[in-house]
């Protein structure tokens, strides 16, 4: 049985699609690097965009550069895919930051995705409540690995081990923070509305 309020992992639609494309793509199939890359860039530009704010744009071209160069080299399917490629941009992201001397923080976001990963029930519903912008400012008000973890998870849908490796932390760090991030997300935003029909 689950602890309460643990975020589960649900398989993405897309990543048996996004796995064949990455697979076609490494043999050299320019249009299925294109579905790659439409499929992944939204995500890991809003990714990176929490982790350096404004200076996204230029931190995904980097990583996409080092994507590109290494994607002979990767094995996996859908889900390690989009694992690997945030594993790069996170690199490229605090290679940015140190060049800039600056610390990692958490900006407001530019829009959920299409198919954001389960959260706690209770989470779930209080985000559904919220604007899509009130709700990404308050995942940037998060402390940094709460925040982080919550990004990776929801934002990119990636599993808890994922997270972690993308992070460089242990699974049940990651996941402690995922779930003290949307708990506090939770708490924040209070009980929904009660609808009563007349």
């Amino acid at each position: 049985m689950r602890p309460p309020g643990a975020v589960r992992r649900r398989a993405r639609p897309d990543d048996g699609r996004l796995g064949h494309a990455v697979s076609r793509a490494r043999g050299g199939d320019e249009a299925a690097f294109g579905d790659v890359y439409r499929t992944v860039q939204p995500m890991l530009l809003r990714y990176v965009r929490g982790i350096v704010g404004d200076d996204a744009d230029d931190v995904a071209s980097e990583a996409w550069h080092d994507i590109v160069r290494d994607l002979s080299g990767f094995r996996g399917d859908g889900d390690a895919f989009r694992a690997w490629a945030a594993t790069i941009a996170r690199h490229r992201a605090m290679d940015h930051l140190r060049r800039a001397g600056k610390r990692p923080r958490t900006t407001a976001l530019d829009a959920v995705p299409t198919e954001p990963a389960p959260a706690p029930d209770s989470a779930r519903v209080a985000l559904e409540n919220l604007s899509t912008a009130d709700a990404l400012a308050l995942v940037a008000a998060l402390p940094p690995d709460q925040a982080g973890a919550v990004l990776l998870r929801v934002v990119i849908g990636l599993s808890g081990p994922a997270a972690a490796e993308v992070l460089g932390k242990r699974p049940g760090a990651v996941r402690t923070a995922a779930h003290r991030g949307l708990r506090r997300l939770a708490e924040q935003l209070g009980p929904p509305p009660v609808h009563r029909e007349a």
